[in-house]
């Protein structure tokens, strides 16, 4: 490496780091604000009083005043909420992040293969058929939710399979076809229960209104290991970026690189809509937006998608507890209206795409 390459390799760094460190303080940002929204507002002096009072042994010698019902507000109702969102929007832009890079479609994201349907099926059958289940103190809801994306994933990974390998292209036509006939068995347990049908439709739409620290703790540990793994895959996804046969070349264990990276995602995947719901299009705009931002190299896309997702759901969950005030959006509603035009916006670019290379 010649002196001048050295230099321009140093200066890479640094600007990919002074760009995390900005994302770092626009999620920090956004957390304050988004504490400050709601029915009862919060001043942000008394938010910051509030973290401070809160930290140990530096809260004893602060005691900062600050009224018990804001500090309630803001310790047990608006904080785990915020975290809750920050936790899902991170799990499912980093998954996101490792479906486009595995499919090499900037059109993939977490639900691509089943995902969603299956967690849907989990959740939908755990409310209509009553089955009492706890787990960890998390109720019976997010413990189906997550043992149905989690087996779709794994089921459509199996089935995919051509002898020892697993073809892209058919692992996508699996999760369609397992997906289609998830949500009609969905639909149909909606059918004979229609007392129930609220409430499965709330939860389909996606919402963090119910969010406790609870599941904060049960959940963070689990993204956090997921996303640990999908990262030490990182230069692994650069090299498929180039093609499976040149990845392969250069010394990628395909098999083994796919199936790590589908079974951490699903599991981040899983983990996140077991406390929200089914939340779209996060994995699909984030990603791409920070791929367009920073560049294809994952060894930043990753944390980046991690930060800017988190951020993003952040705000959308903030919108929509604020939109229709004193009422509250799902804030699956909110990510759809963001999401669906910018869908369509990539459908017409590969279109255009296709229509130049002929």
């Amino acid at each position: 490496m010649t002196e001048k390459q050295g230099a321009e390799s140093l200066e890479h760094v640094r600007r990919w780091k002074l760009y995390l460190l900005v994302l770092i303080l626009a999620f920090c940002v956004t957390v304050v604000l988004s504490l400050n929204l709601g029915f009862s507002p919060v001043p942000i002096p008394n938010i910051l009083k509030i973290f401070v009072n809160n930290i140990p042994v530096i809260g004893d010698y602060t005691n900062f005043p600050v009224p018990d019902l804001q500090a309630t507000i803001i310790t047990q109702v608006r904080l785990p909420r915020i975290l809750c969102a920050a936790t899902v929007g991170a799990a499912l832009a980093a998954a996101g992040a490792v479906y486009q890079g595995l499919f090499r479609n900037p059109m993939a994201d977490p639900y691509t293969i089943g995902a969603s349907a299956g967690a849907a099926l989990g959740a939908t059958a755990a409310i209509v058929l009553g089955i009492g289940v706890s787990l960890l103190g998390v109720n019976t809801v997010p413990v189906f939710a997550f043992i149905g994306c989690l087996t779709t994933v794994l089921f459509v990974y199996s089935i995919s399979k051509v002898g020892p390998k697993v073809p892209v292209h058919t692992l996508l036509l699996s999760g369609i076809a397992v997906s289609i006939f998830l949500s009609a068995i969905v639909n149909y347990l909606q059918t004979i229960a229609p007392d129930r049908l609220h409430q499965s439709q709330f939860w389909l739409m996606g919402s963090f209104s119910y969010s406790e620290w609870s599941e904060v703790l049960t959940v963070l540990p689990l993204v956090l290991i997921g996303t640990g793994v999908i990262y030490l895959y990182s230069r692994d996804l650069n090299l498929l970026a180039l093609g499976e046969e040149e990845a392969q070349y250069l010394g990628v264990n395909l098999e083994r690189v796919k199936k790590v990276l589908l079974v951490s995602s699903a599991l981040v995947t899983a983990a996140a809509v077991s406390i929200s719901g089914l939340i779209a299009f996060i994995g699909l705009i984030v990603p791409h937006f920070t791929r367009l931002l920073l560049g294809p190299d994952h060894r930043v896309l990753l944390p980046a998608s991690i930060l800017m997702g988190a951020s993003f759901l952040v705000v959308c969950d903030g919108l929509a507890r604020v939109v229709v005030s004193p009422s509250e959006l799902p804030v699956g509603v909110i990510t759809a209206i963001c999401g669906g035009p910018f869908f369509l916006y990539l459908m017409r670019r590969k279109k255009k795409a296709d229509i130049s290379m002929r």
